[in-house]
């Protein structure tokens, strides 16, 4: 199998021998030689799957997992039906060596968070394929910044800009007018993954970094800092969250609907709401760039009467520039479906 990598990877370097290069620094601090031109990109991850597709669609090699066909109406048709080849980072990792060089990308790039465990795996991928291997900063508050940088080396700077102002514009106004919303305003939220809602993120969990950027409080903070983990419905009873918001259809309902919640404020108020995911999710799965127009739903949810702008209007025009595809009225509401909010 070595043998095999090795050839392979000598394949490659001579195909890709004689193109000019340019020496970038990554998010971890890693020098890393690209091409000067960058025709094909492989992404490590969902949340480079997103940034690379709103950026630059007919330079994405294939995803990381097979779009669904409710996912697929939301997408741009030239890239519904690209191959699958796994993603590199993650408990979810999924693609091999081999999977990597069949993709004959020009790059990888990964977005997300940065740390010394990311920064191995890239050194350690790249030094097997001989294809560079790019780390980006995916902090939401740093989304203009992200969007810039990937568009440079990309190569497609000017819609870069115009993606990057949005962002800038969305969450620069965000934190303007909640700067006005006093601390005994804003909600205490319970966000549960999966069918039965007990996976969450704890204190810095970038899974859980929108609910912070919208003022919210993350009431799974109280168990600690980390990433994602496992509670249990004992724990968030104790919480006391206000409003729960649920990844699953199958978790909002049974939330609704078991006695054991019942309790809880947030059913008491009927402020179980289900997160919107098409195309990819609004406020988690992936954590990456899709987030920005869940701020747009996350500011009407929990302050109604400071934000009133047209959500229709808001994400009409976010999937046009983005994801450059037309919403009708009837794809609006299936996007808004058992969120709170109406796209009226």
């Amino acid at each position: 199998m070595k043998l095999f990598t090795a050839l392979l990877v000598a394949a490659f370097s001579l195909l890709s021998a004689g193109a000019e290069a340019r020496v970038i620094t990554d998010a971890a601090g890693r020098k890393v030689e690209i091409p000067d031109k960058v025709s094909r990109v492989l992404a490590a991850g969902p949340p480079a799957s997103v940034l690379i597709y709103v950026l630059a669609p007919d330079k994405l090699t294939g995803w990381v997992r097979q779009p669904s066909d409710a996912e697929k109406a939301f997408l741009l048709p030239s890239v519904r039906d690209l191959p699958v080849f796994g993603q590199l980072t993650g408990k979810g990792g999924t693609a091999n060596m081999e999977s990597v060089l069949a993709a004959k990308p020009d790059i990888i790039i990964d977005v997300g968070t940065v740390n010394p465990t990311y920064s191995s795996l890239a050194d350690k991928v790249q030094a097997q394929t001989g294809i560079p291997y790019v780390l980006i900063d995916g902090s939401f508050a740093r989304s203009a910044e992200t969007l810039r940088q990937t568009g440079e080396i990309l190569g497609v700077t000017e819609r870069a800009a115009k993606l990057a102002n949005y962002a800038s514009t969305a969450i620069g106004g965000l934190n303007a007018r909640l700067a006005a919303i006093p601390q005994s305003d804003r909600p205490r939220v319970y966000y549960g993954r999966g069918p039965e809602g007990l996976e969450t993120g704890l204190a810095g969990s970038i899974n859980l970094e929108i609910l912070e950027a919208a003022g919210a409080a993350n009431v799974a903070a109280a168990a600690g800092k980390g990433g994602l983990t496992q509670v249990s419905l004992e724990q968030i009873l104790s919480w006391k969250p206000d409003t729960i918001l649920a990844a699953s259809g199958k978790f909002a309902a049974s939330v609704k609907t078991d006695p054991l919640w019942a309790g809880l404020d947030a059913v008491k108020n009927g402020r179980v709401f289900v997160t919107p995911s098409l195309p990819f999710g609004w406020f988690d799965s992936p954590p990456g760039i899709n987030r920005l127009i869940g701020i747009a739903w996350l500011e009407r949810l929990f302050y109604p009467k400071v934000f009133t702008g047209d959500l229709k209007a808001e994400v009409r025009d976010f999937f046009k520039l983005f994801y450059q595809v037309d919403l009708t009225e009837d794809q609006l509401a299936t996007l808004l479906k058992g969120s709170g909010v109406s796209p009226q």
